[in-house]
This record gives structure tokens, sequence and C-alpha cells, in this order.
């Protein structure tokens, strides 16, 4: 009982679909760890344009170095290079890349030239970064234990890695739409609540998947001592 919005059965179709495009990746010459450190560097410049109040162009640059979020394990299974320090690097870099467009976030809502809801903001924003690490750092910590081997733990959990990145997209891409928040649009309403409420949301989702992850790893353990 995961209580996952993304399924095991989903992620195994996805990796299915995609896995002519990686071997056609990999025959290219991208390896893994080039296709993790571009998609971090997307990232980068995706917390920079949210820093700048772009949040049309963030939320689409979000969404597109979701895609190399996406490839570099299949590009590793696909052409046999899987290995502990490629997992590590994809780990250790979607972390980095997540809290680097938090980061953006939070900057772009302290802004001078916005007016209202802006202490605000940047709360929502720190606190949906503090979820979210709250989400990874359970997982690496019970699989360092050995619970949930393998990538079992990522399937506990209404808010994994992927749901929460659609979120911060629908958030910044509906704002940069409909305005609201930056000194370049009229004030709207729609727009702050668009961008507010994605990162409430994920900040809700993230801290009940934090406590699924913690019941799941004590379920394993009462298991665990009772098959002893």
């Amino acid at each position: 009982m995961s209580g996952s919005l993304v399924s095991a059965d989903l992620r195994e179709r996805v990796r299915a679909g995609i896995e002519p495009l990686a071997r056609g990746l990999g025959r290219l010459g991208l390896t893994p760890n080039v296709l993790t450190l571009i998609g971090f560097g997307i990232a980068i410049v995706a917390g920079y344009f949210a820093a700048t109040q772009a949040w049309l162009v963030a939320g689409l640059l979000v969404a597109f170095g979701a895609v190399f979020d996406l490839f570099d394990g299949a590009v590793a299974r696909a052409t046999g290079t899987t290995s502990r320090f490629g997992a590590f690097m994809d780990s250790t870099f979607d972390r980095a890349g997540e809290a680097v467009v938090y980061l953006g976030i939070a900057w772009g809502l302290g802004a001078r030239d916005i007016e209202g809801g802006v202490v605000g903001g940047q709360v929502l924003a720190m606190l949906a970064l503090a979820a979210s690490f709250m989400v990874s750092y359970v997982r690496a910590k019970s699989e360092s234990l050995g619970f949930t081997p393998g990538t079992g733990m990522a399937n506990v959990g209404l808010a994994p890695r992927e749901v929460r990145m659609m979120l911060v997209v629908i958030g910044l891409v509906l704002t940069g739409l409909v305005g609201g928040i930056g000194a370049e649009f009229f004030p709207n309403p729609a727009g702050q609540l668009a961008l507010f409420g994605s990162l409430t949301l994920i900040t809700v989702l993230a801290t009940v998947t934090t406590i699924q992850r913690i019941y799941f790893v004590y379920r394993q353990s009462t298991s665990d001592k009772e098959n002893q």
C-alpha cells in the first residue's frame, strides 16, 4: 500500500516507452552522467529566470529539464552502463536542481518591484523546499539502513519528485500566462494564486509523503522483528 500518485506500473510503462529514444541518445555518445549534468544546468537556468520573474520561461525550462531526468537512467540501462556512482550523481544533482528552482522562485518573489504577498510567497517557497528535501532524506536514510532496497521507496507516498516537479511547472506556467506577480504585469490575483497554490500543495503533499514513508519503514521494522 504505497499510496503514490505515480505507480510502479506507470514507471515501468514510461521506461519501456522511452527505451528506443534512450538507445538513440546512447549511440550519439551522450552518457548518463552528461545527461545528468545537462539537466542540472537547465535547472540553474530555470532558477535564474524564476529569480527574474520570467515565470513562464522558468516553468517551461523546468519541464524541459525533467526530460533529461528521465533519460539519464534510461540511457544507463539501454547502454549497460549503470553504476553506483551514476546513481549517486543522478540523485545528488536532482536534489541540487530542485533546490535551485525553489531558491529562484523565492528570490523572484522577494524582488522590490512586487507589492503584496511577497513574504508569504517566500515562506511558501522555503517550506516547499524543506518538505521536498525531507521526502528525499527519508528515502536515502531508510535505504542506507537496509529498508526498502532498490527503488521500492520511490513508489511510496503521494508526491515523489515527478509529482512535485509537475506542480512546480503548472504553478510557474499559469503564473506566467495570467500575470499577477511582477512589475511587468497588471495586478492579477489569479497569477499569485497559481504560484502560491502550487507551493502550498507541494508543501502539504510532500509532508504527507514523508509521514507515509516513515510509517512504511516503521511497518517494515516491526515485521523484521516478528520474523527474527
